[in-house]
């Protein structure tokens, strides 16, 4: 063998296929490609069927672990694609038997957006571990442990491996400050030592974590324990791949990275370069690049089934901005979509303003599920609907429940003004807690046996319709009646994404005819291929725009105005929750008629008139855009 002077192994291609020596301390990694990859990039969108033809090559490719559930995967699967998340799971253990896997869980939340009962969060672990699961990466969005301890005692009892995570975020651009510091990230890390985890994992959701800033923090762990410590962070600010290497510097012992096509933007590092960088150190992971290279192949073949989702503003690789607005990649992805929804993109600016302002008012709290859409949204309201910065005119339900304590413990007191605002009426009290959340919930699991007894065949799912009532219900209804899959549950074929390419060409080719005027930065045309309309809008030369043409369905509306004085419209796109009264029912003006779900978060409306219901427009369970009546009420005299 023969070093260069910087004691590095020069290897022929000979070597490195056949006679490769074996790293001293090989760093780990760990793929995520499955699912937080196509999180980051695809509104969590992937589907099992695109997954199945690299799930064996995945599972060859000598990962330590592979992530493969949990996070958005549950809520999405089950909401738009018609797949059984628990199916996805048995269905992907089969094909890979030997890597482990690995799962993102919200501790009391769950794979949800509240904290549920201890007995919901029993219920679920027991059931992850029974359909194959085998390390749990646990985090409390407010790095409050008491939200592990039920989560965690299940994972122990049967002996599967229980990962504890400090969600990484700042208030300043580089570590410091008054709040995120090194002394709260060192304290937080011993006290998961003193929880009993197997591993520590520092969750940095949005890419903020900077090279020298990980280079300490793991020096400094390392000097007081020796438990196998996991760096997961993004690409966003351009900082992931750099950060990685100053951690593997320092003696991390895990890494989480995506194969080529599933990297980089508010994505991970690839994972391509760090097993080459690496190549002949001390740290060599030991992996074939040749059997990721064909894996990436392989999964290149599906990206464009799923670009028509990529919903990022910008077509930049990076995004320093991150740094100043603390945007997670998942969090940025569903702002764009509802102030798309609402015409309302234009409000990104304010959003991106107002948004450290919304956090440092809700106790300066981390930005990861659910705290990130709680202030995303919460943000987004205020941007949309206060008269005057600071009024907090339409609060979520989710922000009142922080302000109770039924999340846990914020980092700093929240805003009084904003506590009082969010109190007030407040069915559980207006003085708020703090005991552990869960301690104070009553079980769920008996009553949701019985509500859906007709509806759920097993266990599994009894816990999904726990998790998610009316998505749940919505879903197994579909499930168990043998019908064909709903349009809009439906992905796109490779034929589909061929045949809407060809249009996108034949338009900007000025083969088609423009039937419409300009619309903003685009054009409309209207195509008809195969007896469907199509409108295809592209560039218009007259006005800036950004690059390509996007080809979408022309819809027709699902509900039409109505003119009435007591119409109830949706203030913003979502999915009705509940109708608090039913037609023939006496409402008074400011009582909650309708629960709205908009990004995640529930939306009380209130009627803005006393009289009596005289129509409902839409079920429990439907979507809705901005606008649409959801409710009519015929005013008093």
């Amino acid at each position: 063998m023969k070093f260069d002077k910087h004691g590095v192994l020069e290897m022929t291609q000979v070597q490195y296929n056949a006679d490769r020596p074996k790293a001293e301390n090989p760093i780990k990694i760990n793929d995520v490609s499955l699912r937080d990859g196509h999180q980051s990039l695809f509104a969590t969108r992937g589907r099992t069927e695109d997954m199945l033809p690299v799930a064996e090559m995945i599972d060859n490719a000598g990962y330590n672990a592979v992530e493969t559930w949990g996070g958005a995967t549950f809520d999405t699967m089950h909401r738009y694609l018609g797949e059984d998340p628990w199916e996805r799971l048995r269905t992907l253990k089969k094909v890979m038997p030997k890597t482990p896997f690995s799962m993102l869980l919200r501790g009391q939340n769950v794979v949800g957006y509240r904290n549920y009962a201890d007995d919901v969060v029993q219920a679920f672990v027991q059931r992850a571990i029974d359909n194959g699961m085998d390390i749990f990466r646990c985090f409390d969005a407010l790095n409050d442990y008491r939200n592990f301890e039920t989560a965690a005692k299940v994972i122990k009892d049967n002996g599967k491996h229980f990962q504890g995570v400090v969600c990484y975020t700042l208030t300043e651009p580089r570590l410091g400050g008054e709040v995120y510091n090194m002394d709260y990230y060192l304290n937080k890390v011993k006290e998961l030592v003193e929880f009993g985890v197997d591993s520590i994992c520092i969750k940095d959701m949005a890419g903020l974590i900077a090279p020298y800033d990980i280079y300490n923090l793991v020096r400094e762990i390392k000097t007081f324990t020796d438990i196998p410590l996991n760096l997961h962070t993004h690409f966003t600010s351009g900082m992931g791949d750099l950060a990685i290497f100053k951690a593997i510097e320092a003696g991390i012992d895990i890494v989480d990275t995506c194969i080529g096509p599933y990297a980089y933007r508010t994505s991970h590092a690839a994972v391509e370069p760090i097993i080459m960088s690496l190549l002949g150190t001390n740290r060599d992971s030991g992996m074939d690049i040749n059997k990721i290279t064909a894996i990436a192949d392989e999964m290149e073949k599906y990206v464009p089934k799923y670009r028509h989702l990529d919903n990022s503003p910008k077509y930049s690789t990076t995004d320093i901005n991150v740094l100043l607005h603390q945007t997670p990649g998942g969090m940025l992805s569903n702002l764009v979509n509802q102030l798309k929804a609402m015409d309302a993109l234009d409000k990104l600016p304010e959003v991106f303003r107002l948004l450290p302002k919304v956090r440092k008012d809700l106790g300066s709290i981390p930005l990861v599920t659910p705290t990130s859409q709680i202030v995303g949204v919460q943000t987004v309201n205020n941007v949309l609907f206060d008269s005057y910065e600071g009024e907090y005119a339409q609060i979520t339900k989710e922000v009142k429940d922080l302000c109770y304590g039924l999340y846990g413990k914020t980092t700093k007191p929240i805003n009084p003004e904003v506590m009082k605002k969010a109190l007030k009426d407040y069915p559980r009290g207006e003085e708020p807690i703090t005991a552990r959340p869960g301690s104070i919930l009553e079980p769920e699991m008996e009553g949701v046996k019985s509500e859906f007894a007709e509806l759920a065949k097993d266990i599994d799912d009894e816990v999904l319709v726990a998790l998610y009532p009316v998505t749940g219900k919505r879903f197994l209804k579909w499930k168990y009646s043998g019908e064909e899959l709903p349009a809009e549950w439906k992905g796109k074929t490779m034929e589909e994404v061929k045949k809407e390419e060809e249009l996108v060409k034949k338009a900007l080719s000025g083969e088609l005819t423009s039937k419409g005027s300009a619309n903003g930065s685009t054009r409309e045309l209207e195509v008809k291929v195969d007896g469907e309309v199509f409108t295809v809008e592209i560039n218009d030369p007259n006005a800036a725009a950004a690059p390509g043409g996007r080809v979408r369905r022309k819809k027709e509306d699902k509900a039409k105005e109505v003119e009435a004085s007591g119409s109830l419209h949706a203030p913003i796109p979502g999915m009705v929750v509940e109708f608090k009264k039913k037609v023939g029912d006496e409402v008074a003006a400011g009582e909650t008629v309708v629960v709205l779900e908009a990004m995640k978060m529930m939306n009380n409306l209130d009627s803005t008139v006393d009289g009596v219901v005289t129509e409902i427009k839409f079920e429990s369970g439907d979507s809705v855009s901005k606008g649409d009546v959801l409710m009519v009420i015929d005013p008093k005299e």
